[in-house]
């Protein structure tokens, strides 16, 4: 079977290789994936190039996200999905836990806890998208945070994947929310998606427009995915007793260096307003709770984009050989539709 293999930690240019591999064999727990659509996400780049929150022992298959395809086998004493069945499998490696293969590859084992059937009416550009960026937003609004109808939920990075989706979410729910862009030209299309406000940083000031837009009562939950200066502005534009949960540092996307991912916390603002800033990163949220809970979780995810509350973009197609292409489109600004590596029979 081809398989994209990163030789070393370096960029994924110049240490990715297509090479030949032995079909795996399922365990006894464990299906047998024929892949036929995987996404290649900024954070699958970042665990190759020895920046993100994981290592895999290299050499290694790249993808540690995501992945759709056909059941082709089952382990022994196994009962999950029927043969021939399409499903997604998501492949996060749960912190703390153990390391799990990539999905860069034709075929692949995946725990059958982990597979959720797919409608077939997703095509496999949306379908391989499901578990990731959908699931951090289901999870950040209503289990994190806990929003409820009618209040107010401040986000960073409102034009992300994830922020696009969180909007969607909230206006199902009917919560409001408050979506920080750093582009004029950006607001018109967070308003038109269902952005009830909308802050500009390139010509506003972020604590200023908070505070008209909220009133007295102020906002108590936020979600932060840019960190630096403007994490620290959301949290300083916090009511008393407010919560920012962050999951990104866009600000230090290039960033190599760890010590660079910083935060300037207002050591006043959080004491005598009694905040909470912490994190949130699905990784561990997989190693922490039930298998029971994720499947549950992922399930609810699979409904709301089956029924239309949840919109995935199509993803853009590239045969795997074409690899290289893909990961060039992946990091371009304004890149629009996600690249999405395909192997022979994808649909």
């Amino acid at each position: 079977m081809r398989a994209l293999v990163a030789e070393k930690v370096g960029e994924p240019n110049d240490v990715l290789r297509l090479e030949s591999r032995p079909v795996p064999t399922p365990e006894a727990g464990q299906a047998l994936i024929r892949v036929t659509a995987t996404p290649v996400h900024a954070s699958d780049l970042h665990v190759v190039r020895g920046r993100y929150g994981f290592s895999p022992e290299f050499p290694a298959v790249g993808g540690y996200m995501e992945c759709v395809g056909r059941v082709v086998a089952l382990g022994p004493h196994t009962e999950g999905p029927d043969i021939g069945e399409r499903v997604l499998a998501v492949a996060i490696p749960a912190v703390p836990g153990p390391r799990v293969d990539g999905t860069w590859q034709e075929y692949r084992v995946a725990d059958t806890h982990r597979l959720v059937p797919v409608p077939e009416r997703l095509n496999d550009s949306r379908a391989c998208q499901l578990g990731v960026n959908p699931l951090t937003a289901l999870l950040l609004v209503t289990r994190e945070l806990d929003v409820q109808p009618g209040q107010w939920l401040l986000q960073t990075a409102a034009g992300s994947t994830v922020g696009r989706l969180v909007i969607q979410l909230a206006a199902h729910l009917g919560i409001r929310t408050i979506n920080v862009v750093r582009r004029r030209d950006a607001v018109a299309e967070i308003k038109e998606l269902g952005g009830d406000e909308v802050i500009c940083t390139e010509d506003e000031d972020l604590l200023q427009r908070v505070a008209e837009i909220a009133g007295p009562a102020g906002v108590r939950k936020a979600t932060d995915c840019v960190a630096g200066p403007v994490g620290a502005q959301v949290s300083q534009a916090m009511a008393p007793g407010g919560e920012v949960v962050v999951y990104g540092a866009l600000s230090t996307h290039r960033q190599t260096d760890p010590a660079a991912l910083t935060i300037p916390l207002s050591a006043r603002s959080l004491i005598y307003e009694t905040k909470v800033v912490r994190g949130f990163w699905l990784n561990r949220w997989f190693g922490t709770t039930s298998p029971a809970d994720a499947a549950r979780a992922l399930s609810e995810v699979r409904n709301l984009v089956a029924d239309d509350v949840l919109s995935i973009p199509d993803g853009r197609p590239f045969p795997v050989e074409r690899f290289a292409e893909a990961v060039s489109v992946a990091e371009k600004p304004g890149r629009g539709a996600k690249p999405v590596l395909v192997f022979d029979g994808a649909e």
